[in-house]
């Protein structure tokens, strides 16, 4: 079997080691695949309902079920090509010794593994950025190419997302930020039934954060090896834990991607951001059937195949992906801005990214 062989290819990919996305592998963790070119998922709706008190001699109350209503959603595709022409076997591979003895088939293999990798964390990366915009809003915007823009807004309560005015931002000196994170965890509490677990902050809020003494004074530092999330799989990469404050694990994240609206390299996490999250947001990666003839109309997280062209001789490698992040209980997350900056604004999703 050729390593270009679609089965290969996708065998290749299955295998790799993913790239750690901090939000993704934390709010995110759960997997859901659909063979429908459209991605149904559930919102939950529920309320605090008490049971009525009734005589013995009269017949139950008939309760109404609590109910859930179901979304449905078309995904635009991550499609992503690169080009192997017939005098990339001919140089050497990057970490390759310089007039290095590698065989063209062996450095053509090493080229092929490098494409494909790229190809994953570009794609995670989107994610990334999904799992972003999906906590600091409640809901996430996708466009691209040929895909008209639609925004898929899972319902967050209007109040889980909060700017703090001029004279209460945490950079103002006489602020009570522990104050602040207590009051939005008993708004969590109240609206998902769950009190938050972790608070993520990006490196400017953090800093604001920690310089105030009611900080300072009751942060736990101890144990800081220890710190696992309880709302999904730990991950570590991009974010650093700091301590915990009245139970909450606190985070600081950092990471960076190149906008190829403008190719300009932005934050991830816009400065002044902090998020809270409960385990009940249960974060779902969704990925639609790939609608293609090699892949079997099969989903896949990531779908990768390869084919050349003769005259010139050219291999061409593509890599699919039609994503979708879920939150089912969508206020179980709560985002504030806390200190001043940009305002916020809609990641666009692009159809077809050409390597």
């Amino acid at each position: 079997m050729s390593i270009f062989d679609t089965v290969r290819l996708t065998q290749l990919v299955d295998s790799m080691p993913r790239p750690s996305s901090f939000l993704l592998d934390t709010f995110f963790p759960l997997l859901q695949l659909s063979e429908a070119e459209e991605i149904a998922f559930d919102v939950r709706d529920g309320s605090r309902r008490v049971a009525p008190f009734v005589s013995p001699l009269v017949q139950g109350k008939i309760i109404e079920a609590q109910g859930f209503r179901t979304e449905k959603f078309k995904p635009a595709y991550l499609k992503l090509k690169g080009v192997l022409d017939s005098e990339r076997p001919l140089k050497r591979a990057m970490g390759e010794t310089i007039g290095g003895p590698l065989p063209m088939v062996s450095r053509l293999d090493l080229i092929l593994m490098d494409l494909l990798a790229e190809h994953v964390d570009m794609i995670n990366r989107r994610l990334e950025l999904m799992a972003s915009e999906i906590l600091r809003t409640g809901r996430v915007t996708v466009t691209g190419e040929q895909y008209p823009t639609q925004v898929v807004d899972f319902g967050r309560h209007a109040d889980h997302t909060v700017s703090l005015g001029a004279t209460v931002k945490w950079s103002v000196a006489n602020v009570d930020p522990a104050g602040d994170l207590a009051e939005w965890s008993l708004d969590m509490l109240k609206r998902a039934g769950q009190a938050p677990t972790a608070v993520v902050m990006d490196i400017d809020a953090w800093q604001a954060f920690i310089q105030h003494p009611t900080v300072s004074a009751r942060l736990d530092v101890r144990n800081l090896n220890a710190g696992a999330l309880t709302t999904g799989t730990p991950a570590t990469v991009g974010a650093s834990l700091m301590g915990t404050l009245d139970g909450r694990a606190i985070y600081v994240y950092a990471d960076w991607y190149v906008d190829p609206a403008d190719e300009v390299e932005k934050p991830i996490l816009p400065s002044g951001t902090v998020l809270l999250g409960a385990p009940r947001l249960q974060g779902v990666r969704a990925f639609g059937a790939i609608r293609d003839h090699a892949a079997g109309f099969v989903a896949k997280p990531y779908f990768p195949k390869s084919w050349t062209d003769e005259d010139p001789s050219v291999r061409y490698v593509l890599t699919q992906s039609a994503p979708l992040l879920i939150t089912t209980v969508p206020n179980a997350s709560f985002a504030a801005t806390v200190l001043g900056g940009m305002p916020m604004s809609p990641i666009p999703i692009v159809g077809i990214i050409g390597l």
